[in-house]
């Protein structure tokens, strides 16, 4: 045993004092860098992107051949960093992990763009169908102060008539878009919340019924009776939900006409981009749905905005319409935004009205939040889970929904980029004829220590500047080709 000497003592005392100074991230940041599987854990971090939120897991995998049952490989988590594997998360919201949403992103954008122009085992054919780019918004629940452009008022009014709660039915003032008054009730007092959040827990019924009405309405206006239309046509869709300034969801969805057998059937030539876009406006128009008896709300009747908006979609270099690809990117934009970043809601869960914080929201989504929680303790709403989905002011389901024929789907661009990943490495076992895999996988942990945190952001963010340096090094060889 080595003795320590008094110069030793002193020098691992002020090492001490020294770490004591620092702020709990940096001492973090030492301890992480000093431990002997830095570099393996720093690979961890580089393979899933940087992730800022990654889920931990304690396990293994064991590959036999089905024959013989020799073992072919074996992973365990035992010779890992803290004996853990950590994996992305996969979070859609760029306010809760930057790195997982831009994968998200552009998931989406294949998603929708191969519906629209082919790919992903979607025949190209279906750009020469009629397409549509359709946006549904929600009714009125109440004024609300609006975004106003050269010079205009917001809600300009002869008169000085005031509520029933003493405020002014008028706002004579100008808001640019960053005023935090946009989308702010004139009179909290007269607005509708009820039938807000109300409005939001129907609005996937209120698209089911869109869809329906569509098949009918699109009969009539082409003379054929509805049995005969469905047998000769499927209208496929993809649907994004986006929140309002008034905290409202209002729907845009790409719409597309097929022939019966899907997006590798051409529809007749009677069914025209014309025809749809008339049948999707009376179609959305006729959409009345009630709400359960209560005996303290009453009964509420639900439609869609008088606002519909309908365009036609072109396919590369057209000259009428929205352009394709342009209808993806903005979809997938919006995927990745998160409820707090959009002032419209909170991006977890709550548990209970003193779970609803003050600071981040302003008090127009509060009082959507609370009466969320309010309405759901009522028995004849309990099968809507207003409770449940208080945080995102009632509105419930995936933000991008799909029909079944649409285009690829989720899971299959997953698997497809993880082939890609696995291309030059080493062959899988699991791949081998006969192979069998025993899994052992247990959930033990979520997130980042404080200094892990900083060190993954800092990869992620050297990841971005690094794809950005590609697409433009793409860009500038696909430029000198071309002037070659």
């Amino acid at each position: 045993m080595t003795a320590t000497t008094a110069a030793d003592r002193r020098a691992a005392l002020d090492r001490a004092a020294r770490l004591r100074q620092l702020s709990e991230t940096d001492r973090d940041i030492l301890r992480i860098a000093q431990d002997p599987q830095f570099s393996r854990w720093l690979a961890q971090i580089t393979a899933i992107g940087g992730c800022a939120h990654p889920i931990h897991l304690t396990g293994s995998t064991t590959t036999r051949d089905g024959a013989t049952g020799e073992i072919l490989h074996h992973y365990d988590t035992r010779n890992e960093p803290g004996e853990r594997l950590l994996v992305r998360c996969r979070n859609r919201r760029a306010t809760v992990c930057a790195p997982c949403s831009r994968l998200y992103a552009g998931d989406t954008f294949h998603l929708v763009r191969a519906g629209l122009l082919g790919g992903k085992n979607v025949p190209t054919d279906v750009r020469d169908h009629p397409r549509l780019f359709v946006t549904l918004t929600a009714p009125s629940f109440g004024p609300v102060h609006r975004t106003t452009r050269d010079g205009d008022r917001c809600r300009p009014r002869r008169d000085a008539d005031r509520c029933d709660h003493d405020r002014p039915l008028g706002c004579p003032a100008t808001h640019d878009a960053t005023d935090p008054l946009i989308g702010q009730p004139l009179c909290p007092a007269c607005y509708d919340y009820p039938t807000h959040v109300l409005w939001h827990a129907h609005a996937g019924r209120l698209w089911k019924a869109f869809t329906d009405n569509l098949y009918n309405h699109l009969a009539a206006r082409t003379g054929r009776t509805r049995t005969g239309l469905r047998r000769a046509v499927r209208i496929s869709y993809a649907k994004v939900a986006e929140y309002q300034k008034r905290a409202a969801v209002h729907v845009h969805a790409v719409v597309r006409l097929d022939g019966a057998a899907g997006p590798g059937d051409p529809p007749p030539a009677w069914a025209s981009a014309e025809d749809l876009t008339a049948a999707v406006r009376t179609a959305a128009a006729a959409v009345h749905m009630r709400t359960p008896y209560s005996r303290v709300l009453g009964e509420h009747t639900l439609r869609w905005g008088s606002q519909i908006d309908v365009r036609p979609l072109r396919a590369f270099g057209g000259h009428e319409g929205l352009a394709d690809d342009a209808v993806a990117a903005y979809v997938a934009k919006y995927v990745t935004k998160g409820a707090t970043g959009a002032a419209t809601g909170l991006d977890h869960p709550i548990n209970g009205p003193d779970d609803i914080p003050t600071g981040r929201l302003s008090p127009h989504v509060r009082t959507l939040v609370h009466a969320c929680w309010r309405l759901g303790g009522l028995p004849e709403l309990e099968a809507i889970r207003l409770r449940s989905w208080a945080h995102t002011l009632g509105y419930r389901g995936h933000v991008l929904t799909k029909s079944r024929v649409y285009s690829t789907t989720y899971a299959t661009l997953r698997a497809d980029r993880a082939q890609h990943q696995r291309a030059g490495a080493s062959p899988d076992p699991t791949a081998t004829p006969g192979a069998i895999s025993e899994k052992h996988w247990r959930y033990i942990a979520s997130g980042h220590s404080p200094g892990a945190s900083l060190i993954a952001a800092g990869i992620a963010e050297d990841l971005a500047i690094n794809r950005e340096l590609a697409r433009e090094e793409r860009h500038l060889h696909a430029e000198r080709k071309g002037d070659a």
